[in-house]
């Protein structure tokens, strides 16, 4: 027998494909960007808290918009093109400026460049007068300056064994700064203030050595992390290389960043929440194949992941602390333009109309059951944040102490993406259908919350970075499985003609409440208790949850109010009517909200009380 293509999903499944390769070069790095530009922990975090709120707001309100003037097709190219851009936009922001260490001719000083009070030199005069402090000095370092540090700095004997080092990234030493020879200059919108070093001295591994750089080498210039052993300097000079939230709103390259993201997010929340919409539309009433065309996304993702972190680490400089993310953003602008072209060959109406789009989707908060499942979306949502925006700092934190760890991160980076998809996502996309035909929407819910307990423990047992690869397969539970379950369970309960509204709700309470306080609370944690602890708490807390939803679930069950059709349109009383008699034997295994019931081709939880 020839198995049948329906051509007509053919556009979808490039689309799912297209925007998720599109959309993974830089996803998944932008903390890891905001980090290298500077930015704190609880920066990034804040940020990430503001994000997903930005969706919550975006989602229901253009999905609103696209139901209520049937702007589907408009408004669904517009969320590309401007998620194209503007993440195309973020290549162009500078890094905020580090301490300086500069070396050359014979000649020594640091450079310190922030927006630090305009009297701070007549202070540092007046207060030190001609005292001279130590100040203890991290720079990065590129193999070539190893060079110079054996030869001139520790006059190695033989060069070799000093040269062994070429492969570390950071040089600790002490050094020290004269108070009484400050020189002040503008550098834009900051100021930077210059130290010299008397007679050029310094101390590596308690061993004083001469901070020479000859003239006929390049200069040596890093970047550094600067602690002087006195209150008052570092009161007022603050350590620049790590930006705080004070320090940062001051900054206008950080609202430019920061402004780049916000549209992209908007632009992602369009086409995501649309997108699903449109699919199910196309789909009617297939929704257990809904699976079958978002793994292709899954696909996508995975390739042009590991594909993005090989790129990264071939064109940044080896040894280098600092990455070049340039071909990243120029992946994502061709990409998406590709998922363009093909987004205009869907072929998608909308057959029906809602009435009242707000009256109808404000029912589903009538329902005890929508309103656990609401409550379902916040708690995947708080456990997803910490995984897009914390886990790859914590696995550069765990590479650290490797002395490759630097060459090899995002490539690292780039296959965990791919195991989340090839080995985790796809095959439970795949399987979607067929998993909730058998145990049902609300124990798949179950099945979520106790795979990111389970993940979250072994996260925290990590000691050496790669063996983060096969605790990745459980992705394909706590997203692969979660996406299927929440999309369709969301397509299921809408009322007719307001399927993109409720696709929006549901992505937005899921990232705008959820993911939202995610960041937030994640960023707290790994800046207060650290990495490990934080991955701890979170595995402990879904596990407590995991609990917590099976016992109500089992109460619903038993002693739950029955749904009695309030607040339905006569079509879904007459949907109900005449599929009671097929359906009575499955009602019990999950019940769903009391909206309009459509056929739900074998789904268990429906609930026709």
């Amino acid at each position: 027998m020839k198995a049948s293509i329906d051509k007509d999903l053919l556009p979808m499944k490039a689309h799912y494909f297209l925007f998720n390769a599109g959309t993974a070069p830089v996803v998944p790095f932008m903390p890891p960007l905001a980090k290298q530009l500077g930015y704190s922990d609880v920066v990034v975090g804040t940020m990430y808290m503001i994000l997903p709120i930005v969706g919550l707001l975006a989602k229901p309100l253009f999905g609103y918009i696209a139901d209520r003037y049937h702007r589907h097709r408009f408004l669904f190219l517009a969320g590309q093109l401007i998620t194209a851009v503007a993440f195309f936009m973020v290549m162009f922001v500078p890094a905020v400026e580090k301490p300086q260490f500069h070396c050359h001719a014979g000649v020594s000083n640091i450079r310190y460049c922030s927006n630090y009070p305009k009297d701070a030199e007549t202070q540092l005069e007046s207060f030190y007068g001609n005292r001279t402090l130590t100040c203890n000095m991290a720079c990065q370092m590129e193999p070539d300056m190893w060079d110079i540090v054996c030869q001139h700095w520790l006059d190695a004997n033989p060069l070799s064994d000093c040269q062994a080092n070429r492969t570390k990234n950071t040089l600790t030493f002490s050094t020290y700064i004269d108070m009484k020879g400050l020189i002040e200059e503008a550098n834009g919108n900051m100021r930077c203030l210059n130290f010299l070093i008397p007679h050029d001295l310094g101390t590596i591994d308690s061993r004083n050595v001469t901070l020479y750089c000859p003239k006929d080498q390049p200069m040596f210039q890093s970047s550094c992390q600067m602690e002087c052993n006195d209150t008052f300097i570092n009161e007022l000079l603050p350590d620049s290389s790590v930006i705080n939230m004070g320090s940062a709103v001051a900054l206008p390259e950080f609202w430019f960043f920061f402004g780049m993201l916000i549209i992209s997010w908007v632009g992602m929340a369009v086409v995501v929440s649309i997108g699903d919409a449109i699919c199910f539309g196309i789909l009617g009433e297939r929704h257990h194949l809904y699976g079958r065309q978002r793994l292709c996304g899954s696909l996508g993702w995975g390739i042009f992941a590991l594909l993005a972190g090989l790129l990264v680490d071939t064109m940044s400089k080896e040894g280098s602390i600092d990455k070049n993310y340039t071909i990243v953003f120029w992946m994502t602008l061709i990409i998406l333009g590709f998922d363009m072209l093909a987004s205009t060959k869907l072929k998608h109406t909308q057959t029906h109309m809602s009435a009242n789009i707000l009256r109808d989707v404000g029912q589903m908060f009538l329902s005890i059951r929508c309103v656990v499942f609401f409550l379902w979306c916040v708690a995947i949502g708080l456990g997803t944040a910490l995984i897009w925006n914390f886990l790859f700092i914590y696995l550069e934190e765990l590479a650290k102490p490797f002395d490759n760890g630097a060459n090899f991160i995002k490539t690292l980076e780039g296959l965990v993406m791919s195991i989340q998809c090839f080995g985790g996502e796809l095959p439970f996309f795949f399987m979607s259908g067929w998993i909730l035909k058998r145990i049902g929407h609300v124990n798949a819910m179950s099945l979520v919350l106790f795979g990111f307990g389970v993940r979250f423990i072994l996260y925290s047992m990590l000691q050496n970075p790669w063996y983060i690869l096969p605790i990745e397969l459980l992705n394909g539970v706590t997203f692969g499985l979660f996406y299927a379950t929440m999309a369709s369970y969301a397509s299921i309960v809408a009322p007719p003609g307001t399927e993109a509204t409720m696709q929006s709700l549901v992505g937005a309470i899921f990232e705008g409440i959820g993911v939202s306080m995610g960041s937030q609370i994640g960023g707290q944690l790994f800046d207060g208790v650290g990495a490990r602890t934080t991955f701890e708490i979170f595995g402990i807390a879904a596990f407590i949850v995991f609990v917590i939803h099976v016992c109500v679930q089992i109460y619903l069950q038993r002693n739950g109010p029955a749904e009695n059709g309030k607040g339905r349109s006569s079509t879904a009383a007459s949907a109900t009517a005449s599929a009671s008699a097929s359906a009575s034997a499955n009602a019990s295994a999950t019940p769903d909200c009391p909206t309009s019931i459509k056929n739900l081709d074998g789904f268990r939880d429906v609930d026709l009380s």
